[in-house]
This record gives structure tokens, C-alpha cells and sequence, in this order.
């Protein structure tokens, strides 16, 4: 059973080329893959797949709005096992791959996930890097809420990227405040306002058209990176500052990615890297299951 191993600004992922969707994957068997100690380790599993054969297979239960089944297709796993509609930053992983493996020629294309179709353009791209940008999909405000973070309450913005997001700017927060948050931590939230769990961000102010960021994600904990975050945080600087559009840079502790918000859609650009390509004991996966 092959395996590819990738990050995105170190938001790591095993990817499993599953064509026919064959894979059974249970929330058991993703768990212990990406398990640090007894798996491969990552902070999720990407299957890569068409559209129609994910449907066929029973992934979802009708094919997401705007994705047709010729479409390939991201069925992400977090690192418990649960499903999760979108990440950004595996997509970017997700479509390198298919590039680099050859499944893709083409420069610009569309990834199919739970949240709908994220077009994709790769800038340049070799066996092991590529710098790439994805079409996020409209961000919406959601109004506010709060989360406690590190023993520490923050007012935030509830973006909805695909998935949910609370966004927290403390404008009183330097950079080496927040590298000494707890963010990997048990995160406490309004759970009448996220019933499905939340992405909580916590985040430096805007100055000089960039922001720091780390984040606790839902199913995961805190990661060093996350794509959607990244969207759901520079909207909330942004709202911050009083503006409803812009760009900028956000600092995560794997790196910096640049995000654009308009009117009527987002944008992340960012680094993808293919490290590794294996294949995993079938004797061992089979007793995951």
C-alpha cells in the first residue's frame, strides 16, 4: 500500500493514492497512521481520489456543489479520524502530488473537497517543492464569540471557510507573547455556537501588512500551520483594522504564507513539500482496522 508523506509550512499529511476509493478508512486505522509514536505520523490523511469513485464508495452522501465526478478529489482525514470539509494547506500538498506523480499535467485545475471545488494554480513545481495558490471560496463573517485560550479568555471573529473558525486579534499581544500562549492545550468555547466542534486562532494585530499566528485545531490540537486558519485570521485582522478586503502576510510557526480577501472570494499562496514515498505494511494496516 503506497504512501507519500508532505506539508504545507509544516502542517503535515500522509497522502494514500487511492484512485478507486478502495481504502477502508476507518477512524481507527487514520488514527494510528498519524499517530507520531506508532504510525507514520501527521497532523491528517489525504486520500487522493476522483469525485465519482468517492461518491461510489460511500465518502459522502451526494457529491458537494460544484464538484463534478471527473473532478479529483481531497478526502480529508483529521488525526483522530474524524472528517473534516476543508484544509488549505493540504490542498496545496494534495494537488502537488498530483503533479509531481504525473496523475496531472495541468498548471491550474480543480480540487474537490466537502467544502466544493478549490481551484488550484501551481507557480512552479518540481519532485519535492512547489509554491501554489489556492482558491479558498468565499470567507464569512459569522459574528463574534470568545475562547479560552492557555487559561487566558479572547474575544474573536467566527469565520466560516468551508469549515468553522474563531479568530482572535489581541491588538496588546506582541510576537513573543503569543509564542508563549499554551495553544496546545484543551481550547474552551461556546459549544451552543459550535455544536461541531471549532479552529481557534489566536493573533498578533496587523503591522507592516503582516500578522503572527498559531492555532488549536478541532480533531488535531495545535498544529504549525493552518490553511483555512490563515483565511479565517487575516479576515479578522482585517475587520480589525476596519477593512473588508486586503492582503496580507501571516507567520505561523512553519513558515508564511501570503492571503488575499476580496469581495467575493479568498486566496492562499504558500510552499508545498514532498518528502517521502513509501509503502506501508499490509500486515500492519490490516490490523488497524
Amino acid at each position: 500500500m503506497k504512501f507519500a508523506k508532505g506539508h504545507g509550512t509544516q502542517n503535515d499529511f500522509v497522502l494514500l493514492p487511492d484512485l478507486d476509493a478502495d481504502l477502508v478508512l476507518t477512524p481507527a486505522a487514520v488514527a494510528a497512521l498519524c499517530d507520531r509514536r506508532r504510525g507514520l505520523g501527521a497532523d491528517g490523511v489525504l486520500r487522493v481520489t476522483k469525485a465519482g469513485a468517492a461518491g461510489a464508495a460511500g465518502v459522502f452522501d451526494r457529491l458537494p456543489e460544484g464538484v463534478s465526478e471527473d473532478d479529483w478529489y481531497m478526502d480529508y482525514r483529521n488525526a483522530d479520524g474524524s472528517i473534516a470539509q476543508m484544509c488549505g494547506n493540504g490542498v496545496r500538498v494534495f494537488a502537488h502530488y498530483l503533479r509531481a506523480s504525473a496523475l496531472e499535467p495541468r498548471a491550474e485545475f480543480i480540487v474537490g473537497s466537502l467544502a466544493g471545488p478549490r481551484p488550484v494554480v501551481l507557480h512552479t513545481v518540481d519532485a519535492t517543492t512547489a509554491d501554489v495558490t489556492v482558491e479558498m471560496g468565499k470567507a464569512n463573517r459569522l459574528g463574534g464569540g470568545t475562547a479560552v485560550v492557555s487559561g487566558r479568555e479572547f474575544s474573536g471573529l467566527a469565520v466560516d471557510v468551508g469549515n468553522p473558525h474563531l479568530a482572535c486579534v489581541d491588538a496588546s499581544l506582541t510576537a513573543a507573547d503569543l509564542a508563549d500562549l499554551d495553544v496546545a492545550a484543551p481550547v474552551q468555547f461556546d459549544r451552543a455556537q459550535f455544536p461541531e466542534g471549532v479552529n481557534v486562532e489566536v493573533l498578533t494585530a496587523p503591522a507592516q501588512g503582516a500578522v503572527s499566528m498559531r492555532v488549536h485545531e478541532r480533531g488535531v490540537g495545535e498544529t504549525r500551520s493552518c490553511g483555512t486558519g490563515t483565511v479565517a485570521a487575516t479576515v479578522a485582522a482585517l475587520a480589525h483594522e476596519g477593512a473588508q478586503t486586503g492582503v496580507l502576510t501571516v507567520r505561523i510557526p512553519g513558515g508564511e504564507v501570503v492571503v488575499t480577501i476580496t469581495d467575493a472570494n479568498s486566496y492562499l499562496r504558500g510552499p508545498s513539500v514532498l518528502l517521502a514515498h513509501g509503502e506501508l505494511a499490509e500486515q500492519w494496516w490490516a490490523a488497524q482496522r
